[in-house]
């Protein structure tokens, strides 16, 4: 793999033909109808194949449920859906990730300028943006098929600048197609940074200048993911992922600039006043989401790419590509947060399990935490952002926090109710069922599942024994082992001098009664 500052790829296509000649792609040649077969198959793999064998999907010759063709292609499953997938579109291997995450957030790249590029080899307005049909001239797939209303985009970088101060972002938000010049914006909470803008705009009578853009490098799409400080530039972290500048060009018609080299995008601007019905949406918590009322994007002026590449993202149900996208992108911001902004340095780990979407359920592992610290790391990681962190659970280093085996071991053994167990009230609710429809039911669960004195040893035989086994278990011809943490015996402090010689003379046959 490249280096930091060798990032391979110029744009989506480049990255493409990367994961084609990985054996990552699966191109599909025959028609495809994007209404009804295009989501349903490329779902099926996230229901029913390990996450390894998981890839991405390219639709050549897609339709519509009218009989309608398209020019161009959609691509789905393409950023993670699954982590071979993922490391192939950072073009790092899987433990360089965290730093490179880490390399990119202390050190951001500003974007460059330049005259032109691909994104404006077709440019559409007035009349020949309606007889293209605009936005709906391009296959957007239905999501949900029997309950989603409509299509959706689902992996659109929504760009805007703070009216105050001109700081961009981008931000990735589902947009409902309600006609060839309108999608809706749905932001699910008020601390999005797209909504903080909105609420800047109308606070200054103004409306907000966005673009949207579709398919571009890797890189745009994973800061636009991650969940970084406001007034950070997802262009600058973008830059700092590909340890180089973002080359971005003007807008036509708004006073914005996008990827030079993005397959589609669309101009225009959003009324911060205008709310109008969106959804219902098959949601990242495994149900449908009720119809809310949203904003709407007016669209003035689309660009894009001769036969341009739709990009969309499989989300709704729990695991996708979302969930994995967020994992491994929140884990990293999260440990990053706690251990140095926090100072909490025993923290080893911060894990996010995907069943959760990522945003409701958290695993932090810390070694030999001083008294306090438990507890400290939980209300940090808790208090980051409003809308995430629903349960929160830390355990000590050898309980491992991707396996809710060992999770639910150690809250039963290491954390009495009354003691270890917090509930914050109002928090902010997001897209849980469960809360009141106002959010006065929205709370936090903070668990401190640590040991608090010594405990006896793991019952389990001691590492000798168990790589005895293993050499045994080999010479047997038996399977392959993917053995589980702990998978030998170990002691937590509260063991004697007197009970190792016992357990020492047991192993050579001398014992109470021999």
């Amino acid at each position: 793999m490249t280096s930091a500052n060798e990032y391979p790829y110029g744009d989506l296509r480049e990255y493409l033909a990367e994961l084609d000649r990985r054996g990552l792609l699966v191109r599909v040649t025959r028609p495809v109808d994007k209404d009804t077969e295009l989501v349903p198959l490329v779902r099926l793999q996230f229901r029913g194949l390990p996450e390894a064998e998981r890839k991405a999907f390219l639709f050549e010759n897609v339709t519509d449920g009218s009989g309608r063709s398209f020019e161009g292609t959609v691509v789905m499953g393409a950023f993670a859906s699954s982590r071979a997938v993922y490391t192939t579109a950072l073009a790092a291997k899987p433990d360089e990730v965290a730093g490179r995450w880490a390399a990119a957030l202390a050190n951001p790249v500003e974007p460059v300028v330049v005259e032109t590029g691909p994104c404006k080899e077709n440019v559409l307005t007035g009349q020949s943006l309606l007889d293209f049909r605009g936005v709906d001239g391009f296959p957007h797939p239905i999501s949900t098929p029997g309950f989603d209303p409509a299509p959706f985009l689902t992996a659109p970088y929504w760009i805007t600048k703070d009216p105050e101060d001109g700081t961009y972002n981008v931000g990735i938000y589902r947009g409902m197609v309600k006609g060839p010049d309108r999608i809706g914006l749905q932001m699910d909470t008020p601390t999005q940074h797209i909504a903080i803008h909105l609420a800047k705009a109308r606070r200054l009578g103004k409306k907000l200048e966005a673009a949207v853009v579709l398919g571009a490098v890797p890189a745009v799409g994973f800061a636009g993911a991650q969940k970084i400080p406001f007034g950070v530039s997802e262009y600058a972290v973008a830059g700092g992922l590909m340890g180089r500048p973002l080359e971005v060009v003007r807008c036509e018609i708004v006073d914005l600039e996008v990827p030079a080299h993005a397959e589609i995008v669309l101009e225009g601007e959003i009324d911060p006043e205008h709310l109008e019905p969106e959804g219902p949406f098959g949601e990242a918590s495994g149900y449908m989401g009720p119809q809310t009322t949203s904003p709407v994007f007016r669209i003035r002026c689309i660009t894009h790419r001769t036969a341009p590449v739709v990009q969309a993202f499989i989300s709704e149900f729990p695991p996708s590509e979302s969930t994995l996208m967020r994992k491994i992108a929140f884990e990293n911001v999260y440990l990053r947060f706690l251990k140095q902004a926090c100072n909490i340095n025993a923290v080893q780990r911060f894990v996010t399990h995907e069943s959760g979407t990522c945003n409701m359920f958290f695993v932090i592992q810390l070694k030999n935490p001083t008294p306090g610290q438990a507890r400290q790391a939980l209300y940090a990681a808790s208090g980051y952002e409003a809308s995430m962190g629903k349960t929160i659970i830390a355990v000590d280093d050898d309980v491992d926090p991707e396996d809710l085996n060992a999770v639910a071991w150690a809250m039963s053994f290491r954390m009495q109710p009354a003691r270890d167990v917090t509930v914050l009230p109002g928090k902010l609710p997001r897209l849980d069922p469960s809360a009141a429809e106002d959010g006065s039911l929205s709370s936090a669960l903070l668990i401190d599942a640590t040991r608090k004195r010594p405990y006896p040893p793991t019952s389990l035989p001691a590492k000798e024994f168990m790589e005895r086994a293993q050499d045994l278990w080999q010479e047997l011809g038996l399977p392959e082992l993917t053995l589980a943490e702990p998978w030998h015996g170990y002691e937590l402090g509260a063991w004697s001098d007197a009970d190792r010689q016992a357990a020492a003379d047991a192993a050579r046959g001398r014992y109470a009664g021999s």
